[in-house]
């Protein structure tokens, strides 16, 4: 299962990368996390890993696994027999505009049994999520 979504955000990508790295702070931006707790002190790099906890959801254990600084933020997480891995894209647009590119891809076993069923409101979740960091990032500009 592969899911995307895109917006075009009118703020400076310094900005919303800003609020991309500062995971701790997402519950602050989207109501798709309740809360998001660092499981080590040195900044956001490959390997960092976090305590990630939604609505409705057990607690999971995200790890970085891309970063490439002001651009790109992937983690993964192994949760209920697939593994899950969620990036943040972030393309300049001028100087004071940027496309925010959310995706999440699932594998495994049940994924492949579940994404019928799991797609719709995952879809509905990511957009929810962009459309969060739109909003906390045009409001910082």
């Amino acid at each position: 299962m592969k899911l995307r979504d895109e917006v075009e955000i009118h703020a400076p990508a310094a900005t919303v990368w800003d609020l991309t790295i500062d995971v701790e702070s997402w519950p602050k931006v989207t109501p798709t996390m309740t809360s998001i707790e660092r499981l080590d002190t040195a900044p956001i790099a490959v390997g960092s890993r976090a305590k990630v906890k939604q609505p409705r959801q057990k607690a999971t254990i995200w790890t970085v696994t891309r970063l490439e600084p002001g651009r790109l933020f992937e983690w993964s997480t192994r949760t209920m027999g697939m593994t899950m891995t969620g990036a943040h894209r972030i393309e300049p647009i001028g100087a004071d505009r940027c496309r925010n590119i959310l995706t999440l891809d699932a594998s495994g076993i049940t994924a492949t049994l579940f994404g019928w069923l799991l797609k719709r409101p995952i879809g509905k979740a990511i957009a929810t999520e962009n459309a969060g960091f739109k909003s906390a990032a045009e409001s910082a500009a």
